[in-house]
Parts: structure tokens; C-alpha cells; sequence
């Protein structure tokens, strides 16, 4: 595979929607600004395709042929996110149908039907096309398949696909319609064409209600398999021109959609789009980007962050003096070895004007953005020969798995505001505070790999995962589970038996019952300790079936009961949270989890600060960064270090303001005073 030249930083650049006298000062104020690389190409299939038998690829290759000439490494985009006006005039069905049931017409983007045979034949065309044109290009360093998969479609071609999808699932309609438990309101079927797509007109009643779990899961399972299918058939077209160049696609963190996991196994490199809102926690930024990592347990690339503001959220303030490059470095201490930004020159109309660029309206280099992205440029450039290559590791996993994640949203009670997500970053927060290590992991990671392991709200356990995690824990890990774990099998079924069905005897715990709080009810957890906590949400009324309780309920009926246990299974540790509990009750359970578990901190002293560790064959390369509102000190573990940013010796009376970020080398078997 082709590899990249240092640390590739950039973005998107459009300058087919401008003049050509734009483009040699482009040039001039990217190379000013330490820019190496270019993303092009992304919404250009109008201008590649004019009509079905027409292919103009003259202006792309003057931009390359720029683009090359003044050495920049290249991402090249397929173009395929957007549909041009011909193709959805001469072939209507192209274009998708929404949950609604109605048919869209030209117009926006994201707008092509996975399952449209049409769309399928012009896409990867053009790929190949594209691939065959400008694959021995040297300076093409990735290519970048359409743009932010997503959404999805209702409409005859995907009825149909999804029938042929679940007869190679199922294999027989009687095994459908008992995973489905069809029987529930007599909706039994007797034969595939009588399925119907699960939207508004049939079982749904919301994008996230639904009478029938079982087929709208199954139906996001088969959407992401769908576009994953339009990837992977892009890929291979550009495959058959361009065996070396890694391919890639954009994808957006926690995105729902899409099984991002499964997907990682077709992709060369994981690419995402970092867009946190105004009051986004630095430690859900930080979550993402280790799924991002987790994904293939390997660096991935930053496809896209906006230099300071963005246009399409409710508020968008710009980013503060110093904020854009704390997240940049944030971004890379977590595993990025890219940079890249949505855009390089900002737009003259469309939605998209207001969203922030190095090259403002202004046209000009005076300004503070720009004076913000050409001091990163220049660090960037000198860490060049450091960073990449580097990883990250962990021995705390946090299981994610986009199965849960719909099943738990889809599920009729006993709370709406169950959301997966958000159960998480609860627990993710805590081990961010105490600067722990964490992999984001799927259920069918290599638990061997962890001394520790974190299953919030694991909803779903599908086959063979019970018995993954009791080899875990038998063999000496530490698992922590949480209420709405172990409830269903993979086509929302429960398991029979009492909760947390096959997970029960892990836990040591049977919970008889679930109770729902409002938002405006709560109850306490007594730890044994004597601190006691509020709760909410959701409580499990359970009892103890070789587990220790950590804490009891402290109010309503269920006074006494167990809330948190602990249970020893073989050589290791099993910690059962019953309810969502606030944060310092979370944060008391979990010392005692990470004690048991003997994981570390990157270093001891560093609280109200965020540090990560990226590692090398002979070097450990660490991120100081501050977030907070209040100066910082230096840990001690740095005293007498050199900062790799600005040269400067650190010391005990070193103190960090908001958005400082240090970076310090410390080379394996090298003495650094403390």
C-alpha cells in the first residue's frame, strides 16, 4: 500500500467552483499555511458524467495536474455521493423513497437507492473510470469512496432486495416468521412477497417505534449491508485499475446507521468527520475518536473538522483561540495520523457558505483562522517524522455494538430515554477523567487482549457471546455489566428464564423486576461504604444468587434490595450496576472495579488534564493537553522533559492554560530526572 508523506493535512478543496485565476493564489496561501495534501473530486459527478454515454474528465485533469505539480498529496473522491439531474429524469427509480413512503425527486445529496441496479452500474463506472485515468498517479495517496454514507430507502428495489436478504438469513419463511414471533397479533406470513418494508405505511410508527423489532432491526442490518455493498462494489472497480492505493470512506463517529464495524473489514484505513458541537464534552470527542481507532485497531485518518464554525447545527459559535489546535491534538493523540478540513476555501452560496474554512469570504491571509491554521501546519510538519506509524494501547475495553445500539432504541419500554449512546459516554467519561487507556471493542473482539472489560446496557447477547465472556472473566478478567443487559437474542426475542438471561450465572444476580423512573423520581443506592447516591432511570429489583452486594436501594418498596454486586467467577471479577446511578456514586463503583482489575493510569498525577500515550518501537510519545476552565500543573513524570512543540524545557512550576497542549518523547531505558 501506498503511505503517506508525514502527517497528511488539508481537506476538502472545490476549486471547480471557482474561477481559474483562484486557483494559483489558492496555491500560494495553502503552501503558506504548511497545507501538503488536497481532498477533490468529492461532488463532481455532474461535471465528470454530463450524460449517460459522456464522460469530461479535462477540468479534473487540470486540477491534478496542478495538484501534482506542486507536489500535494492527493485524496481523490469518486463523486458518487450526489446524483446528477440526468440520471434521476431518464431513470426515476434511482432516487430513494422515504420512510414516509414518498418518492423524492432530483435534489440534495445522499439521494441514490442502495438497492437501485442503476445506481449500482453508474457508480462503479465511474470509479473505475476514475481509477484507470489517475491510478499510477503517485500523488494519489487515498481514495475517497462517495461521501458520509447514510440514511435509507423504501422503496420496491430495496422491498425486493430485502426479501432475497432474508431468505439467505433465514433460509425458511416458518424460521422467519418464529425469530419475527410473528404470531403476536396474527401476523403470521406464508410467503416471502407478502414481507413489507417496516416504514410508516407497514409496522413503523417513528423512526425509532416500532411494532415489530425483529424486522426493523433486521431491516438496519440489511441498509448498512446495502451500502456497504455500493462501497465495496466501487472499491473493486478501482481495484481492477489500482491495486496499491488504500481506499477509504468518511464515516461519522457514533452514527447509527451503519454497522461501522463490519464495515471497517472492507476499508484500508478508517477515515471520519469530527464535527462536536458548542457544548460537545471533550470526553465524547475523545470516545469517538477511539471507536474510530477501535474500528480496525489501527491509526485512522481525520477526513474532516471545520477550522473554526460550522453552518448546519442549531448554534454555531466559532471556535475559541487555541481550541481548533487542542482538537487537532486531541484528535492525533488518540490514533489520527491525518489532519483535514471541510474546506479549504469557503463557498459563495448553498447551504454550506457559512461553514468555516481556511480561506474566509475575505479571500485573504490576515486573519485569525488562517494565522491558527499555519502555526498547526508548521508543528505538524516538524512532527512529521515522530508521529506516524505510532499506536495506541489499551488494556480497558468498552464493548460497542451497533445491534445493541438499535435493539436497546427500538425496544417498547421501560424507559424512552434508553438511549445507547449516552450509556457509554457515562461510563467511557469515567476512565477519561482518570486518564485510563480505553478501546472502544466490538462483542467479538479478542477479550484475551484486556485485563478489563466494560458492557454497558448489553441489551442483545447474541449466540456464542455469554460464553465469550465467561472464557473472559474464568481466565482472569474483570467484567462490569449494567441493568438492560442479557434481556434479548438477536431478533429481539427474551430469554426465557429471568434476566440477565445467559448472562445470569456471570453475574451471579437474577432481576425479577425493572422499574421506570421519570425524570422527575429518583431513589438512592446505599453503598457499603455509607455514601449514598441518587438513581433513576431504570432500577433492577434483584437478588442475589452467589454475588456480594456493594450497594442496596435506599427508598420505595424495594428498600434494602441489591442495587450493585460483585461476583466472583473462576479466577476473575464480575461487577453488576443496576441502575443508572449519578456520577460520583459511577465513579466510587468503578475505582473499586479498576482496583480488582489492577489497570493504570498513563500517569498518577494528572487530574483536571487530558494525557494520552501514543507508543513506538522504542518510544512512548505523550499528549498534555488542558480542556478545563483553570490552569494546570505539569505531572512530574514530565519535570525536565522538552516540549516537542515549542522546545521549551518543562519544569515543576510549568503550568497549562486552557487549550495548552505539551507533546514530550520519553525514549524506552532513557533516565528524565523524576
Amino acid at each position: 500500500m501506498k503511505k503517506f508523506r508525514g502527517i497528511l493535512y488539508g481537506g476538502d478543496y472545490n476549486p471547480n467552483q471557482w474561477p481559474k485565476e483562484i486557483w494559483k493564489e489558492d496555491m500560494r496561501i495553502f503552501k503558506n499555511a504548511h497545507i501538503n495534501s488536497a481532498t477533490i473530486n468529492v461532488f463532481s459527478w455532474a461535471k465528470l458524467q454530463p450524460s449517460e454515454d459522456l464522460y469530461d474528465f479535462s477540468q479534473l485533469d487540470e486540477i491534478i495536474a496542478m495538484l501534482s505539480e506542486e507536489n500535494y498529496e492527493i485524496v481523490l473522491a469518486t463523486s458518487t455521493g450526489a446524483l446528477p439531474a440526468w440520471m434521476v429524469a431518464k431513470y426515476p427509480e434511482v432516487a430513494r423513497t422515504d420512510y414516509e413512503g414518498r418518492h423524492h425527486k432530483f435534489g440534495q445529496r445522499h439521494n441514490a437507492c442502495p438497492n437501485s441496479p442503476v445506481f449500482q452500474k453508474f457508480s462503479a463506472a465511474l470509479a473505475g473510470k476514475l481509477a484507470q485515468r489517475y491510478g499510477s498517479n503517485p500523488h494519489v495517496k487515498c481514495w475517497h469512496i462517495s461521501n458520509e454514507y447514510g440514511g435509507d430507502c423504501y422503496c420496491e428495489n430495496c422491498e425486493k432486495a430485502f426479501r432475497v436478504w432474508l431468505k439467505e438469513k433465514y433460509k425458511t419463511i416458518g424460521a422467519l416468521n418464529k425469530a419475527w414471533n410473528m404470531e403476536f397479533w396474527g401476523h403470521t406470513v406464508y410467503d416471502w412477497d407478502e414481507i413489507v418494508l417496516p416504514n410508516v405505511l407497514s409496522e413503523g410508527f417513528g423512526n425509532d417505534r416500532t411494532a415489530f423489532a425483529g424486522i426493523s432491526i433486521d431491516y438496519r442490518r440489511f441498509n448498512s449491508d446495502g451500502m456497504l455493498s455500493n462501497y465495496k462494489n466501487e472499491r473493486d472497480a478501482i481495484r481492477e485499475f489500482d491495486k496499491e492505493t488504500p481506499i477509504t470512506t468518511n464515516l461519522m463517529g457514533t452514527y447509527k446507521g451503519l454497522d461501522y464495524f463490519k464495515w471497517a473489514k472492507e476499508m484500508d484505513i478508517i477515515s471520519w468527520d469530527n464535527y462536536p458541537s458548542y457544548n460537545t464534552p471533550w470526553s465524547e470527542s475523545a470516545m469517538c475518536h477511539d471507536l474510530m481507532r477501535g474500528l480496525k485497531n489501527a491509526p485512522f485518518m481525520l477526513m474532516e473538522q471545520t477550522p473554526s464554525q460550522q453552518n448546519w447545527q442549531p448554534y454555531n459559535s466559532l471556535k475559541r483561540p487555541g481550541q481548533m489546535r487542542a482538537q487537532s491534538y486531541q484528535t492525533i493523540a488518540h490514533g489520527a495520523d491525518t489532519i483535514q478540513f471541510f474546506q479549504l476555501r469557503r463557498s459563495v452560496g448553498a447551504c454550506e457558505k457559512f461553514h468555516g474554512a481556511v480561506i474566509a469570504h475575505a479571500g485573504t491571509e490576515n486573519t485569525r483562522v488562517f494565522r491558527e491554521v499555519q502555526q498547526l501546519g508548521e508543528e505538524l510538519e516538524r512532527l512529521g517524522d515522530i508521529l506516524p506509524g505510532s499506536v495506541n494501547e489499551a488494556k480497558t475495553g468498552i464493548v460497542f455494538d451497533w445491534d445493541n445500539y438499535w435493539a436497546l432504541e427500538y425496544t417498547s419500554g421501560p424507559s424512552v430515554d434508553l438511549t445507547y449512546v449516552k450509556h457509554i459516554h457515562a461510563y467511557y467519561e469515567y476512565f477519561y477523567d482518570k486518564n485510563i487507556a480505553v478501546n472502544l471493542i466490538p462483542v467479538d473482539a479478542d477479550f484475551s487482549s484486556y485485563q478489563l472489560i466494560v458492557a454497558p446496557v448489553l441489551y442483545m447477547v447474541k449466540e456464542g457471546m455469554a460464553e465469550a465472556l465467561e472464557e473472559f472473566v474464568k481466565n482472569g478478567g474483570t467484567l462490569v455489566l449494567t441493568y438492560m443487559s442479557g434481556i434479548v437474542g438477536e431478533s429481539d426475542n427474551v430469554h426465557l428464564g429471568g434476566y440477565p438471561g445467559p448472562l445470569r450465572k456471570l453475574a451471579g444476580v437474577w432481576v425479577e423486576e425493572i422499574d421506570a423512573l421519570a425524570p422527575e423520581q429518583f431513589n438512592e443506592v446505599v453503598m457499603t461504604s455509607q455514601k449514598t447516591y441518587s438513581c433513576g432511570l431504570v432500577c433492577d429489583l434483584m437478588h442475589l444468587e452467589g454475588a456480594e452486594c456493594l450497594g442496596t436501594y435506599g427508598t420505595d418498596f424495594y428498600e434494602g434490595m441489591p442495587a450493585v454486586t460483585h461476583n466472583r467467577f473462576g479466577k476473575g471479577h464480575v461487577y453488576y450496576v443496576g441502575t443508572h446511578i449519578e456520577k460520583q456514586g459511577l465513579y466510587e463503583i468503578l475505582n473499586i472495579v479498576v482496583n480488582s482489575a489492577a489497570v493504570e493510569s498513563i500517569v498518577s498525577d494528572g487530574d483536571g488534564l487530558e494525557i494520552v500515550c501514543r507508543k513506538t518501537q522504542d518510544s512512548k510519545i505523550y499528549f498534555v493537553m488542558n480542556f478545563s476552565e483553570v490552569q494546570q500543573p505539569i505531572p512530574a513524570l514530565f519535570y525536565q522533559c522538552q516540549d516537542l512543540l515549542s522546545g521549551e524545557i518543562v519544569s515543576e512550576n510549568t503550568l497549562l492554560k486552557k487549550y495548552d497542549v505539551y507533546i514530550f518523547e520519553r525514549k524506552v531505558g532513557v533516565s528524565y530526572g523524576k
